[in-house]
C-alpha cells in the first residue's frame, strides 16, 4: 500500500486591512511552505479520531482567544492524502483521511464559528479534486474535499444572516512538496514514470502552468477580506483554468 500523510495546521487569521491581509498572505504561504514530510509529523489515524475530541476544541479555541483575543476568520487548512489503487482502499485509509480533512474540519468550523461575528469569514481549502473524479488513486481524498464544498455550502446558508461568510478554495497542481507526493504515489500506483504522469497533468492545464503557492494564498486572503463581503457559500476554483465550474 502506498501511503503519505501531510498535515497543515489549520490557521487563525485577521483579515480586514490590506495590511492585514498581506500578512495573511505571507502566513498562508509559510504553511503551505511548511508541507513537506520533514517538517511535518505524520498522522496518526488514532490520535486524530475525534470521539471526544469536542471538549478538546473548545479548549484549544478558548486558548487561542486568550492568547490572542477573539478570532476574526478562520483557515482550515489541514489535510492528508493516501494514494492507492481503488481496489485496494480499507477501511482504515477511509477513516484517516476522512477524521482530518473532514470531520475535524467540520467541528473545528462549528466551535470557531460561533465566536466570529458580522463581517467575518471562514474559507475552507477544498480542492480541484473535489469536483473531478478523475485521479482514481486519490479516490478517498476526493470524496473527503466533496464533502468539505457540501460542508461549506451548508454552514454558508446557516450563517449568513449572522453575517458570517464561509467559502472554500479549490487548488488545482500547486507547486508545494505535497504535489512531489501526489506525482510519485500516483506514478508508483500506475507502474510508469513521474515524467509521464507530469506531462499528463501538465496537458490539462489550459493556462499551462502550474501555479506558485502564492497564488493560493491571495485568494484566500481575498475571501477572508471586507471585499469579498458578498461572497458567501463558494468554492473558487484556482486550477489554471482546469476546471470550470
Amino acid at each position: 500500500m502506498i501511503e503519505r500523510e501531510q498535515l497543515a495546521a489549520a490557521q487563525l487569521a485577521e483579515a480586514g486591512s490590506k495590511n492585514r491581509r498581506a500578512a495573511v498572505v505571507d502566513e498562508l504561504i509559510r504553511q503551505f511552505e511548511q508541507m513537506s514530510g520533514d517538517a511535518l509529523s505524520q498522522v496518526d489515524a488514532a490520535s486524530i479520531r475525534l470521539s471526544g475530541a469536542a471538549g478538546k476544541l473548545t479548549q484549544q479555541a478558548d486558548q487561542v482567544s486568550g492568547d490572542a483575543g477573539e478570532p476574526a476568520g478562520l483557515v482550515n487548512a489541514a489535510g492528508v492524502i493516501r494514494l492507492l489503487p481503488i481496489d485496494d482502499v480499507a477501511e482504515d485509509d477511509w477513516d484517516a483521511v476522512m477524521a482530518v480533512n473532514a470531520r475535524a474540519l467540520f467541528f473545528l468550523t462549528q466551535e470557531v464559528g460561533r465566536r466570529l461575528g458580522e463581517g467575518e469569514a471562514v474559507v475552507n481549502v477544498a480542492s480541484g479534486a473535489g469536483k473531478t473524479g478523475s485521479t482514481v488513486e486519490a479516490a478517498v481524498y476526493s470524496a473527503s474535499k466533496a464533502a468539505v464544498l457540501s460542508m461549506t455550502r451548508t454552514f454558508a446558508y446557516a450563517w449568513a444572516k449572522r453575517g458570517v461568510r464561509v467559502n472554500a478554495v479549490c487548488p488545482g497542481v500547486i507547486e508545494t512538496p505535497m504535489n512531489d507526493v501526489v506525482l510519485d504515489d500516483i506514478a508508483a500506483a500506475r507502474g510508469i514514470g513521474r515524467d509521464e504522469i507530469e506531462r499528463a497533468r501538465a496537458a490539462a492545464i489550459p493556462m499551462g502552468r502550474t501555479a506558485p503557492p502564492e497564488e493560493v494564498a491571495s485568494v484566500i486572503a481575498f475571501l477572508l477580506s471586507a471585499d469579498a463581503s458578498y461572497m458567501t457559500g463558494q468554492g473558487v476554483n484556482v486550477t489554471g483554468g482546469m476546471i470550470t465550474y
